[in-house]
């Protein structure tokens, strides 16, 4: 532009009019020109492309600005998805499905504190029987009613040793260990190990059949040993440890809850005619040799010895069943202090759990609450209570009862002597009595009825009391 300035200067002052130009001079002014329009031009197309270049940019950082945002919006409310009300069609989304996996505030079940705690207390109980010698007696030889009953038998076989283990519980720093009866049932040498690998000779203390339960003793001072949780208190689907010696391994705990309470499983009758049931049951799982081990809460505390399980090949098979505490503090502290078990009873009959519709009806057996007395003893308990035949129990000592096994099992875990408060039902009335437990059931006059009927024949006492007359010969065993 400064060369142009000074041409078109030049020729002003030569007298020559801006419009009259020289023939070389218009073509410098149309080259100049021209690069002047080639330069406007190629400034024009840089700057269009900086313009494009920049609203591309401005149109890339406004899409991953929205991106960014849409982003945290769904984040926003996989967050708090949980807000959403039930039945709502988000509700039912997979993203509130995801709850279920949510970490909650919940206090966790710590079962390492309550094995450490109780595993050192668990012993290792292993029997041995001495080779015996027994005859083999034929009961149905009928040849013995003329021959007497030396006829007939076979000769004497010989029982070989045998070994045994089961588990026990230390319930004393000196010794005392409880188990199961059937663990030391005829045994001639018992031997416990403890946790820590120590061995002791050890004696039976005491049994008690009807409950299925023992004491043994061992020599020792400062041993580790466990306490008794209320039984009462356990509630169904309780976390619960079942330790001991299955299959002759060591120490072994394993893990479940209680499916179950007052369970009665006939498998006590095999050994006492006077059987007590009213298991725990649970699905901790319990093998042979398990028996007489302790079912333990999560403090680590005993609610149960463990004695027997469902199985139809002998083995865990899914449920086990435990002896509550409270009854084995009970029977424990019996054979301790007597050296047997001091049973009381109440003197009712009343229907079995497992009794059919059938049978029901028949022995016109009434539906309510509580459990329904079928007869009541003279002499008993139950008749000093005024508790009567069609009357319904609902309570004894202040806890509901809705079984007959949960009866036997508060009974069961009390003395004769001790004092019961008893509410029943009578003729849709409520009524309460306190009453002492008696050593024995009384005499029903249901079973002196069946077992005369049974005879086939009535009595009458005589006079010095020590034998009765027959003073009517019916149909019955004796006229047979």
């Amino acid at each position: 532009m400064t060369i142009l300035s000074g041409i078109y200067k030049e020729e002003y002052h030569s007298g020559y009019n801006y419009h009259k130009k020289s023939p070389a001079l218009t073509h410098l002014l149309q080259f100049s020109t021209d690069l002047l329009q080639k330069r406007q031009i190629g400034l024009l197309s840089k700057q269009k492309e900086i313009v494009m270049t920049i609203k591309q940019s401005i149109a890339a950082v406004m899409l991953a600005a929205a991106c960014f945002a849409g982003g945290a919006w769904g984040y926003s409310q996989y967050r708090h998805q949980d807000v959403l009300p039930d039945g709502s069609p988000a509700s039912a989304s997979l993203f509130s499905r995801t709850n279920y996996t949510e970490p909650t505030s919940g206090p966790m079940v710590d079962f390492e504190k309550a094995a450490n705690k109780a595993a050192p207390a668990v012993v290792h109980i292993r029997t041995v029987m001495k080779a015996k010698e027994v005859s083999q007696d034929m009961d149905d030889n009928p040849l013995r009613d003329f021959f007497g009953q030396g006829f007939g038998n076979g000769a004497p076989r010989m029982i070989q040793p045998q070994k045994a283990s089961g588990s026990g519980v230390l319930i004393s720093p000196d010794g005392y260990i409880v188990t199961n009866n059937h663990v030391v049932e005829g045994t001639d040498h018992l031997t416990v190990t403890l946790n820590n690998k120590e061995d002791y000779k050890a004696k039976v203390i005491g049994t008690d059949p009807s409950t299925d339960l023992a004491v043994i003793k061992i020599e020792g001072h400062d041993l580790p040993f466990l306490t008794f949780s209320n039984s009462d208190n356990v509630h169904l689907g309780q976390w619960v440890l079942a330790i001991g010696y299955p299959l002759d391994l060591a120490t072994t705990v394993t893990s479940g809850i209680v499916s179950a309470k007052s369970r009665n499983i006939g498998i006590n009758s095999r050994n006492s005619t006077t059987p007590v049931e009213s298991f725990i049951q649970t699905d901790a799982a319990v093998n042979p040799g398990n028996s007489g081990g302790a079912l333990v809460n999560t403090d680590g505390d005993v609610i149960g010895i463990n004695s027997a399980i469902a199985s139809p090949t002998g083995s865990y098979a899914g449920y086990s069943y435990a002896i509550p505490s409270n009854l084995v503090q009970k029977v424990a502290s019996d054979i301790i202090k007597y050296g047997s078990s001091k049973r009381a009873y109440l003197g009712i009959m009343y229907p079995n759990d497992q009794m059919t519709e059938e049978d029901r009806q028949k022995n016109n057996i009434k539906e309510g609450n509580g459990v329904f007395v079928m007869d009541v003893a003279k002499g008993s308990t139950a008749e000093e209570a005024g508790i009567q035949k069609g009357d319904f129990i609902t309570k004894i000592n202040g806890m509901s009862i809705n079984t007959g096994n949960e009866v036997l099992e508060k009974i069961s875990a009390l003395r004769p002597g001790d004092k019961i408060n008893i509410t029943y039902q009578h003729n849709g009335s409520e009524k309460t009595a306190s009453a002492l437990l008696k050593g024995n059931a009384g005499a029903y006059a249901s079973v002196k009825e069946q077992v005369v009927e049974k005879l086939g024949a009535s009595f009458q006492a005589l006079e010095n009391g020590k034998g009765v007359q027959v003073k009517r010969l019916g149909q019955g065993i004796l006229s047979d």
